[in-house]
């Protein structure tokens, strides 16, 4: 077996070009409309993917030449013994003549074995199957305005981000009657790229990847096609479906519907065939081959929920660490929150949202925040920039033009303006991905009342972009530049609820754009400079931060508390962080470029509010897809299986948090165990579809903070492990089944915390709509009571069995169905406990009705003990379940959820709690007072009053 080094070496001699190659999962392909004469279409797409039978993608470490890659499968192959045949599949494409980091083998009879052997060899990364998808398109009468979404059978895959519901936001625009305006026939022309083609800049010069379904040879509204490469196993490279004639008319069309960098070199990568058929291997091919080609934007229209695919992302890392400035659609998943599409919810990708005509968030548009850092607290601002993708005009397959909606429509608009505004640089070398994005972030017309997390820094401006990137100087900088949690609607979350001592802190997390080069440093430590003037002092500040920046990019979280003195004060208190990066001078010059950038800071303190009016939500126990296979809440949403929005106040809790904050109530996030809260400062402990396990000692503390005067309300889910094996599916990357890791919630680990006190819920799974306290309400897929105390106070109704349903498909009601248990806790000044079995009425994923009412009501009884009556005299109120009918529900035998549980961890078979984790422990900035009055920070809503450039 060859050491690493020794591969890399003989890698060298086997003609090696330097690199480190990764290998992504494959996303799937874009949505085209197929060409019409319709001014819009709608199309319904389905897909599916299989594994190729007997064929391997062998990824490496590096990039190896055809012979050494051959070497290395056989020198592995020859250990795994046996009579193993193999042969490596050829791949005529351009790429063939360069060195690669994957290899396609076809093996016949591999064992498991055998692929282990493969994978223990010092130059072989992994090795998964080669997988096929398929496509399907339905096609829908043109609708001139209404555009309809589309879910796909296999959602959780990376999908087309093509296609998106149009219904917009409504903003109150149309209350009264008002001059209407004329608006310009194509995209282009409404963003002044005609300003900078008047002055000479068409994107000459700049080599733009169109990675799509191809483009025929003889279209008439291209004139600087450089290159059309076919990855696919078709013999055509003309586009027989559409899409990809559209996305590159957008960019570079240079009549009717006209793009914007019309002499821009067009590099065209056809990867999918008219089929709709792609492979693995056709993308990573076209991915290396295109780092080959240095080209300059690539528009990448993909997406879906996988931030966790580190192959995809490693690979995208190494895309825009070679200068590749990555343009991606941000999803249609809106207007949910937390629905970011990877890969543009990295920071090193140009993310792009959609806007209609009239400068409205379009609906479809994916809002925030990013998920990587849930459940610890709090995401990052995306999208980095909104533009058209309502509507938008572009070129037809063969000829003319069509109309298309999405935010992948959005995304080559972006792609185009890039382009276009790269060929305006007279030097080069100061575009990058970080450049860029700094010049689109700093120009980007702030859009009123719409918050961070849907607009992200605002709408494009080509101009002002262009007057920006034109006076550039290599230099570091913040998104976002400031943190003002008093300015709203724009910094919501943070600018709804003002802080307090005692609080748990806000987290806000800031990126790093580093436009001096790929790698970079933070020097010594941020400094926190309080402004004594302005109460400075009166807030404490602690720093973590990326000591390493890399590709252009890192973050640092600011976590901001109120100091003791401020416990009973009321007002303004603001600072600013002080940061110095620095990066390698490129050009063998030597030495160091250095940036200092301050991160101004504004906050709202009030006096701490009554234990009473405090709600503590527990995030720490909330997980989602990736990793693991956790399901929908809702049994129903069969093409929406996954569960991946995060679970937080702020994403598909939103509106319930915004309905507590209108009752007065203060919501704080728990992103550490139990154990780490002091329960004296809250009235209640939040727990809504928990899929986490408990440690044991935060099942101990939870029973003495009750037995003090803590009260719980908890949101059950469904838990069945007959229904889990029955809803598994087939994953075509690995080969395996993949069951559910939980339920909708995590039942016998909620049985485990309350049962104390006598209480737990059932492996039953109902469903049904019912009145209750003279609302209407609707049961989703949720548990019910199996136990609770004589003298607690249960409500019972009518349900169908929807396990039943799934199990054997016939239909059923249960009369008397416990759903709601409010109980009073014995001991002297003890808290109060009420368990619901259905979380889908607060939750925004897939809500039907909601049922805040009830949460008013439960908080009444647990914050205030005010037993409402109309529970408490309810005829629906039933005598409490003992729970000897049926056994309590088990965990699902030889279930994962050990592999991605904070708590669990893997011990000879059988999952045991981990040693409980220390506290995070924050250590404060140490102040470096100013005794000054804080300059006054425009926000970018009031810089985009002034005319012209503002003074500073």
């Amino acid at each position: 077996m060859l050491p690493v080094w020794m591969c890399l070496l003989s890698g060298l001699l086997a003609g090696l070009l330097p690199g480190i190659g990764t290998e992504p999962q494959i996303p799937d392909p874009l949505v085209p409309t197929p060409g019409s004469n319709c001014t819009t279409a709608t199309l319904k797409v389905e897909f599916s993917t299989k594994v190729v039978e007997h064929e391997y993608i062998v990824s490496f470490t590096g990039y190896f030449s055809a012979k050494a890659r051959s070497l290395y499968i056989s020198s592995a192959l020859r250990n795994a013994g046996g009579e193993l045949e193999w042969h490596i599949v050829p791949r005529e494409n351009p790429a063939s003549d360069f060195p690669s980091d994957f290899e396609l083998v076809h093996i016949r009879k591999a064992s498991p074995s055998s692929l282990l052997t493969l994978e223990d060899h010092p130059c072989i990364k992994r090795v998964t199957p080669q997988r096929k998808v398929f496509r399907s398109l339905k096609y829908t009468p043109c609708e001139t305005e209404k555009w309809q979404s589309w879910q796909s059978s296999r959602s959780f895959r990376r999908t087309s981000l093509s296609l998106g519901s149009g219904f917009w936001h409504a903003t109150g625009r149309h209350s009264s009657r008002r001059l209407l305006r004329a608006i310009p026939r194509h995209v282009a022309q409404i963003l002044q790229a005609d300003v900078l083609w008047q002055m000479g800049h068409t994107g000459s010069g700049v080599k733009v990847a169109v990675f799509d379904t191809g483009l025929s040879e003889k279209h008439p509204h291209f004139k600087n096609v450089k290159e059309r490469t076919n990855w696919t196993n078709e013999k055509t490279l003309d586009d027989g479906l559409g899409h990809g004639t559209f996305v590159a008319g957008v960019i570079a069309s240079m009549r009717e519907c006209q793009g914007f960098a019309p002499d821009a070199e067009l590099h065209i990568f056809k990867v999918f065939t008219n089929n709709q058929v792609s492979y693995t291997s056709w993308f990573l091919d076209a991915f290396n081959y295109a780092i080959l080609k240095k080209i300059d934007v690539l528009n990448l229209s993909i997406g879906g929920p996988d931030f966790m695919d580190h192959p995809f992302v490693d690979k995208v890392w190494e895309l825009t660490a070679n200068r590749v400035i990555m343009v991606s659609a941000i999803g249609n998943d809106g207007p949910l929150y937390g629905t970011l599409n990877n890969p543009a919810d990295q920071m090193d990708v140009i993310g792009v949202g959609g806007i209609d005509f009239e400068d409205n968030i379009a609906r479809f548009s994916s809002r925030g925040m990013t998920t990587w850092e849930l459940p610890g607290g709090y995401g990052r601002v995306k999208p980095d920039i909104v533009t058209y993708g309502s509507g938008v005009r572009g070129s037809g397959m063969k000829e003319g033009c069509r109309s298309l909606s999405g935010t992948s429509v959005a995304s080559p608009v972006v792609a185009g303006a890039v382009a276009l505004l790269a060929s305006t640089v007279q030097n080069r070398e100061l575009v990058n991905p970080a450049s860029m994005k700094q010049a689109l972030i700093a120009s980007a017309r702030r859009l009123p009342g719409v918050n961070m997390f849907e607009q992200g820094h605002g709408k494009l401006d080509l101009i002002r972009a262009y007057q920006i990137l034109n006076s550039y100087r290599p230099q570091a900088s913040l998104s976002p530049s400031y943190i003002d949690l008093t300015e709203c609607p724009y910094m919501w979350p943070y600018c709804s609820q003002p802080i307090y001592y005692g609080g748990m802190p806000t987290i806000v997390n800031v990126t790093f754009l580093n436009g001096m080069g790929v790698t970079g440093r933070i020097v010594d430590k941020p400094i926190w400079q309080p402004y004594l003037p302005q109460n400075g002092d009166h807030i404490d500040v602690a720093l973590s931060y990326s000591p390493v920046l890399w590709p252009w990019v890192g973050y640092m979280a600011v976590s901001i508390s109120v100091a003791k003195k401020a416990a009973s004060w009321e007002g303004i208190a603001q600072g600013h962080v002080m940061v110095t990066v620095a990066s390698p001078a490129e050009n063998d010059v030597g030495g160091e470029l250095t940036s200092t950038i301050k991160l101004p800071i504004k906050v709202k303190i009030v006096p701490t509010p009554p234990r009473s009016k405090r709600v503590l939500w527990d995030q720490y126990h909330n997980l989602r897809y990736p990793p693991g296979y956790f399901p929908r809440d809702n049994l129903r949403m069969k093409n929406d299986p996954l569960d991946w929005n995060g679970d937080h106040i702020h994403t598909n809790f939103r509106d319930m948090y915004q309905h507590l904050r209108s009752m007065g109530y203060f919501v704080e996030v728990l992103g550490a165990p139990i154990t780490c809260f002091d329960a004296s400062q809250y009235g209640t402990l939040l727990m809504v579809d928990s899929e986490e396990e408990y440690f044991p000692e935060e099942i101990t503390k939870l029973r003495r903070d009750i037995d003090n005067g803590l009260s719980l309300i908890i949101f059950s889910d469904w838990y069945n492990t007959s229904v889990m094996r029955r809803v598994k599916f087939y994953d075509e990357n690995t080969r395996q089944w993949w069951m559910p890791d939980t339920g909708g919630a995590n039942v016998p680990a909620l049985n485990d915390l309350i049962s104390v006190w006598g209480m737990a819920f059932s492996d039953g799974l109902y469903e049904g709509d019912f009145t209750l306290a003279d609302h209407d309400m609707y049961y989703a897929s949720g548990c019910s009571i199996a136990r609770f105390p004589e003298d607690g106070i249960v409500i019972a109704k009518n349900l169908k069995d929807q396990g039943l349903e799934v199990l054997q498909q016939e239909t059923a009601v249960v009369e008397a169905v416990p759903i709601l248990g409010l109980y009073q806790t014995p001991s002297e000044g003890g808290g109060r406990i009420a368990l619901y079995g259905d979380s889908n009425c607060i939750d925004d994923s897939h809500r039907q009705k909601d049922c805040f009412w009830l949460l008013d009501a439960l908080l009444q009884y647990t914050s205030y003990s005010m037993t409402p009556p109309s529970l408490s005299h309810s005829h629906s109120r039933v005598a409490p379940p003992t729970g000897v009918e049926r056994p309590l529900p088990q965990r699902l035998e030889g279930n994962h959820l050990y592999r991605y549980s904070k708590v669990l961890e893997a011990h000879l078979g059988d999952p045991k709690p981990r040693p409980l984790p220390a506290c995070p422990h924050l250590s404060w900035a140490k102040p470096q007072p100013l005794n000054e009055t804080a300059p006054r920070y425009y926000s970018q809503t009031e810089l985009n009053t002034f005319s012209g450039q503002p003074c500073h």
